[in-house]
């Protein structure tokens, strides 16, 4: 586990020196000091990558320290993953239907993203109930359930 997080770290650190050079080399074409389209796309899609592989190395971090996947995290990283392929992606260089492919993906990661926030603030406000009262079962649980 450790190896494979030290891996990460030098490859996300490769590819900050990889996005500094870029964007170096983009600032210094003529004209100087900008940047035309395909280069800032270019350089966002690799500072996307840069920010896939934090989120990476945090999920490495929280199953490191709980031995336990998080679900919201994993997900995180396929909505940004999602993100940058949407935006890199050339309009006319793709079949008609991926729009609509990649559309129907980001928004079934997005409703997954909301029930398990949704569930995990479920479960704290239960969690806090509990702790208050010193019950078992939360007396917000028991007025909802006598209505």
């Amino acid at each position: 586990m450790l190896a494979l997080a030290v891996l990460l770290i030098v490859v996300m650190t490769l590819f900050a020196v990889h996005l500094g050079v870029l964007i170096g080399q983009e600032i210094l074409k003529p004209p100087k000091w900008l940047i035309p389209k395909q280069g800032l796309l270019e350089i966002l899609g690799y500072f996307l990558l840069v920010l896939i592989g934090v989120e990476l190395l945090e999920t490495l971090k929280l199953y490191g320290k709980k031995d336990v996947i998080h679900v919201r995290v994993v997900l995180e990283v396929a909505l940004i993953a999602m993100a940058r392929k949407v935006i890199i992606e050339e309009p006319d260089a793709v079949p008609s239907l991926t729009p609509f492919r990649n559309c129907g993906a980001d928004s079934c990661f997005r409703y997954c993203v909301f029930f398990s926030s949704a569930r995990r603030n479920e479960k704290q406000d239960m969690e806090s109930c509990n702790a208050q009262t010193g019950h078992k079962r939360c007396c917000c649980q028991q007025r909802s359930s006598a209505r």
